[in-house]
């Protein structure tokens, strides 16, 4: 590879690419147009097929942006062949996503996302694969979202991802976090050197204002050593202009050289861009003679081969298409809308591109473009046409309804930026309370998830009163969101208007966009769960009328979905923690095949908080992995920083190293109006400080969660952190500050606190009550079978319990609480509170377990076979497959051997092994 002055950029992807696995793969490249990314990439891929890699390629097209999975279909277009080979139902989710089979019934993007990972995963295996994605940001979003779960999954495969953008950050769709290479201008001693490799050079003053014009551009050093050559000086045209502008500006001229159809021929390309040849030379009537492109390729601005037309340089495009009068334009969008009679959703675009003004049946099209799109699980695309369906509009009511609708479409896909956007269109268009009660909903929830909680409270009251829409289940909607808003503040000013608000409901009212709250099961588990939220001491009551069996026939679809999501909502509040997790997991995957995660962004941090209090921390991981690329790619700030903060907690639970974030995470949004993510903060930080032995720092953390009279910094999660207060003011010697918080939260919870509130007030008092009572508590927090449900509370309740009893000479009471609660903490993973059980263990008088002479010898001989396996770095599947078991198998063994050799991870392993 030599590529002028990008020696150590070649240098950093080669080994980014090239990386072991287990590291990241990932890289994004970033510069400015004409900076070189493409001819980088190029060589790199060049070099990657070299080596004997599998390289699949695909260029982002602006022209494309909109179709859903575009991209995606030219990324795998040379391994389709490949599909055949996996499961039919993996090969009919994928084929019918890139248009090869119809598509039959409601499509699942799990299964096409799964499908996609099985392929590239199946290749890898044979050959390494390095994917190369060049200027993503004309991706569709539909197939960034498929790339980007699978890329988040597929870093143990020897497969690489090489993407290119231009500007200096990534573009939506795309995870800011990513690893990134900008790609500058070249030095100046670099620019000479290209200006010098150019076959005719200029030399001279002609030289320097070359090199001065290009501003170290290799695009542009080369285009205008080329006009330098065609016209002399003169033809390096207007300095002062962008460089972008002056480069379309010579495209233009290279134009007006080559012959009439040439030119009408880059037109109609230009503006169709990945059509094929064939409906290209029809659209433009050009006949069957291809010899017409010749002059084209002859002037480098396009290549045809295989039935296409591909430009060389996006530029080139732009030139081709810009540099015609706008009529011939439009004509060119409508001569090809004529002949795509077979392709409603390209005819529609096309329609729409020749459409200056307004045109009902356009916009009729593009809204039934937008239905297609919506069935395949496309929401990005379906956003996207009902956005430019509602610019065809003729009437401002028809506009308001269908940007309205697109709001609601890109809110379903998670893209809160765009709602605000198209939430002022809709508000400039219309006074109809209905249209702007569904366009409060997406826009309140957008401000709420950017941070900005009172200002999403004024958009939300704003549409309730004083004249709310006329049907009931959107005023629901609103105030079921306005409640979203009210947990994530805080504040009492708008969690206090819920219940009157709920209060003026009436139902019917019309035509809805919300259908699926018109069944009454999904309606009132929706205002239950509203309710609990606002006031969760009548949760547990809700919960049960939520779940009596009163159902006439059971819901599907999207009702079903709602009302998952609201009773896991309800469980919740309720501290049914377990129920929480399995209703939300249960809507999550309804919401993942109707291609609506980012609906799900209130409901992750709660389900997060929820795994980790129930013991499943392998799936809280994926979770948080999960929730935090979605709040990277949309900016969710507050999210960010619960995603974080629940990181920390794990990994001090753990007994890791657990580093709070950074300052600027504290203040990136308002804490004062997002208590939800303050409480998470200082909830996280106490955790890690207990972990670390700093309990005076513990104590600090946990008292800022209630103020000076006791008074809950949060109305609902400052008390949760009751007993964790409890334990570090006992080491830290605030007992009595820390009960006079206690009895605060015994009083603010009131007669009939949830059964996980009453464990945690128990274990609170037996630590800093009266002394007197302490066994009476400690006994009430560690033998009631529901506390099952928590299980490192209960395992904490039992070590506690134990100190206390080995402190009053009673070590044969303590010895069954320790060996149970180490047992906890083994199966948890929780190796620093592992550890401190058994210290208690051993002063209590039992003596350590000697390490057998093999550590594998209390294993059955399926697990000695998996642990080996495991340890020489084979992958679950790949052990499944050697042993003829499943993954899932595999992943229970390994789960449940761990704890037992002391291990958390198969480098450990590796290394126990070793030394045996």
């Amino acid at each position: 590879m030599t590529l002028v002055g990008r020696r150590s950029e070649i240098r950093r992807i080669l080994n980014v690419i090239e990386a072991e696995r287990g590291e990241s793969r990932m890289l994004i490249l970033l510069g400015e147009a004409g900076a070189g990314k493409t001819r980088l990439v190029a060589a790199v891929a060049d070099h990657a097929r070299g080596s004997g890699r599998v390289v699949l390629t695909c260029q982002g097209s602006e022209a494309e942006s909109q179709q859903s999975f575009a991209s995606l279909h030219q990324l795998l277009l040379p391994v389709l062949p490949e599909v055949g080979t996996l499961a039919e139902h993996l090969r009919g989710a994928l084929e019918s996503a890139v248009g090869i089979a119809p598509v039959n019934g409601q499509p699942d993007p799990m299964l096409l996302r799964v499908a996609v990972l099985t392929l590239l995963t199946g290749l890898s295996r044979r050959r390494p694969v390095l994917l190369v994605v060049d200027d993503v940001q004309h991706s569709d979003r539909d197939s960034l979202d498929v790339l980007g779960f699978v890329a988040r999954r597929i870093t143990a495969e020897d497969v690489s991802v090489l993407l290119t953008s231009r500007g200096q950050t990534p573009p939506e769709g795309v995870a800011g976090d990513l690893p990134t290479l900008h790609l500058g201008p070249l030095s100046e001693q670099a620019a000479a050197d290209l200006v010098d490799a150019q076959p005719h050079p200029p030399t001279g003053r002609a030289r320097i204002d070359l090199l001065q014009q290009a501003g170290g551009n290799p695009l542009a050093i080369i285009e205008l050593c080329r006009a330098a050559k065609i016209g002399g000086t003169g033809a390096l045209p207007g300095g002062g202009l962008p460089q972008t502008e002056r480069i379309q500006q010579m495209y233009a001229a290279r134009l007006r050289g080559l012959p009439e159809i040439t030119q009408r021929l880059l037109l109609y390309a230009a503006a169709s861009e990945y059509e094929d040849l064939a409906t290209i030379m029809a659209a433009a009537g050009a006949g069957p003679d291809i010899a017409v492109w010749a002059p084209a390729e002859a002037a480098g601005l396009v290549t045809v081969a295989e039935g296409r037309v591909v430009f060389r340089h996006p530029l080139a495009r732009a030139g081709s298409y810009h540099g015609a009068p706008a009529y011939l334009r439009q004509r060119a969008h409508r001569n090809l809308a004529a002949v795509l009679t077979a392709d409603p959703a390209r005819r529609a675009w096309h329609l729409a591109a020749a459409c200056l003004g307004h045109d009902e049946s356009v916009a009729a099209a593009l809204e039934d473009t937008a239905e297609l799109a919506e069935r395949r699980g496309g929401f990005f695309a379906a956003a996207r046409a009902l956005e430019r369906s509602a610019e065809c509009s003729l009437a401002a009511d028809d506009r308001a309804r269908r940007y309205a609708k697109a709001l609601r479409a890109a809110n379903n896909a998670g893209d809160p930026s765009w709602v605000r956007e198209l939430y002022g269109k809709v508000t400039a268009l219309t006074h109809d309370p209905d249209v702007l009660g569904l366009a409060a909903c997406g826009a309140g929830m957008a401000l709420s998830l950017f941070g900005h909680q009172r200002e999403a409270f004024q958009v939300l009251l704003g549409a309730l009163e004083p004249k709310s829409p006329k049907h009931g289940t959107t005023v629901l909607a609103l105030i079921a969101v306005l409640q979203g808003v009210a947990f994530q503040s805080g504040l009492p000013e708008v969690r206090g208007r819920i219940a009157g608000l709920l209060d003026r409901i009436e139902t019917g009212g019309g035509d809805t966009p919300y259908a699926e709250l018109e069944t009454i099961a999904a309606f009132d588990a929706v205002r239950a769960s509203t309710l609990a939220g606002a006031d969760p001491t009548n949760a547990p009551e809700l919960l049960r009328r939520t779940l009596r069996p009163n159902l006439p026939e059971p819901l599907v679809g999207v009702a079903q979905m709602n009302r998952l999501s609201a009773v896991g909502c309800i469980a919740w509040a309720a501290d049914e923690s377990v129920l929480c997790v399995e209703s939300l997991r249960q809507a999550y995957a309804m919401f993942r095949t109707y291609g609506s995660m980012g609906v799900a962004a209130p409901t992750l941090a709660l389900m997060g908080s929820a795994l980790i209090d129930t013991g499943r921390w392998a799936e809280a991981d994926d979770l948080l992995e999960e929730a935090g690329t979605l709040a990277a790619v949309h900016k969710l700030r507050h999210l960010e920083i619960d995603v974080e903060a629940l990181r920390v907690t794990l990994q001090a639970l753990r007994g890791q190293p657990a580093v709070m974030p950074a300052d600027p995470a504290w203040t990136v949004v308002g804490l004062e109006e997002n208590r939800a993510t303050h409480a998470r903060l200082l909830h996280a930080a106490g955790i890690a400080a207990a972990s670390a032995g700093d309990f005076d720092g513990a104590f600090r953390r946990f008292r800022l969660l209630f103020d000076e009279d006791g008074a809950p910094l949060h109305y609902f999660l400052s008390h949760r952190s009751v007993a964790d207060l409890a334990a570090a003011a006992q080491r830290a010697g605030q007992g009595e500050e820390a009960a006079r918080i206690m009895a605060a939260v015994r009083t603010a919870l009131g007669p009939r606190p949830t059964t996980r509130m009453t464990l945690l007030l128990h274990h609170a008092a037996a630590l800093i009550g009266d002394p007197k009572d302490a066994e009476h508590h400690f006994r009430l927090a560690t033998v009631n079978p529901a506390g099952e449900e928590w299980p490192l509370v209960r395992a904490q309740a039992r070590l506690h319990y134990a100190q206390w009893l080995r402190r009053r000479r009673r070590p044969l009471d303590a010895r069954p609480l320790l060996a149970t609660a180490l047992e906890s903490f083994n199966r948890l993973g929780a190796i620093g509170l592992a550890e401190e059980a058994r210290g208690e263990l051993r002063a209590s008088g039992v003596a350590g377990s000697p390490a057998p002479a093999d550590a594998l010898a209390g294993l059955t001989a399926q697990q000695r076979q998996i642990v080996r396996l495991a340890a020489q770095g084979l992958r679950n599947r790949e052990i499944a497959e050697q042993l003829m078991l499943s993954p899932r198998t595999v992943s229970y063994h390994l789960y449940n051997v761990y704890p037992k050799l002391g291990v958390s991870s198969r480098n450990q392993l590796r290394a126990l092994l070793g030394d045996l």
